[in-house]
């Protein structure tokens, strides 16, 4: 069998297996975080479990760059600097914020985790730097290139924002959740999965391309149920929340 053959059939097993994981998370909360317990096998501190666990996306998709044919336009370059700019912070960055006494990560999710990583990378990239022929000098000036990139900065202030004003939440040794209140913790409950959606949507539409579209609904798939979980466990642990804060989009839900 072709390599575009087996692409092809990833792809759609792709988005068949998204929804089947949407489904899931609305009745089993991934367990790590907030949500770490028992019954799920060995674990490894959260900083390590992210740091394996996200650096499948930028090694791959960086080998996929190395071993592509489509190497030489000012747009796949800018689609490599977005794509590694934010998987470089997810995964040597950000793992080195997380409390020193953070809870314990299952060797399942983190296995799991580098899996989705590694094979999203793979789609991604090998689409934009191989299969694709779309990516020429062109597409810069197509209105869908312009509005994902929008769409992706947007994402990408609104996440780094959300994850720096739960980083000052709390101080040294503090092992307790508190109520945020910062920039769209005012009306929201999850800021930071609201940008992320925003980032993989605007990657969707950057890239106009099944694999994109793929993990847009992906990241949707996984953060909407977790959002409605937080929103939930913020009200059952504080009689004082925001009675009119949504959980991941402001004013709606």
């Amino acid at each position: 069998m072709s390599e575009p053959a087996i692409f092809n059939g990833t792809v759609i097993a792709w988005f068949t297996l998204a929804a089947a994981v949407f489904i899931a998370l609305f009745f089993v909360a991934a367990p790590y975080g907030r949500y770490a317990r028992s019954g799920w096998g060995p674990t490894i501190s959260a900083r390590t479990g992210w740091i394996v666990m996200e650096a499948g996306a930028p090694l791959v998709f960086a080998a996929c760059f190395i071993l592509g044919e489509n190497r030489g336009t000012v747009a796949v370059l800018i689609f490599l600097a977005l794509w590694e700019s934010h998987y470089m912070h997810r995964a040597f960055i950000y793992p080195f914020s997380l409390r020193d006494n953070a809870r314990q990560m299952p060797v399942a999710v983190v296995g799991f985790g580098l899996l989705f990583n590694m094979v999203n990378g793979y789609l991604n990239g090998r689409h934009i730097f191989t299969f694709s022929t779309r990516y020429t000098s062109e597409w810069l000036a197509d209105p869908r290139f312009a509005t994902g990139l929008v769409l992706f900065i947007v994402g990408f202030i609104i996440n780094r924002q959300a994850d720096g004003a739960l980083r000052r939440l709390r101080g040294a040794g503090e092992p307790d959740y508190k109520i945020p209140y910062d920039g769209l913790y005012r009306w929201i409950s999850c800021p930071n999965y609201f940008g992320a959606i925003i980032i993989w949507a605007g990657w969707a539409v950057a890239t106009w391309s099944l694999p994109g579209l793929a993990f847009a609904i992906w990241t949707a798939a996984n953060l909407v149920p977790r959002a409605r979980s937080h929103h939930r466990w913020y009200r059952e642990h504080f009689p004082d929340y925001p009675s009119r804060r949504k959980a991941l989009v402001p004013g709606l839900w």
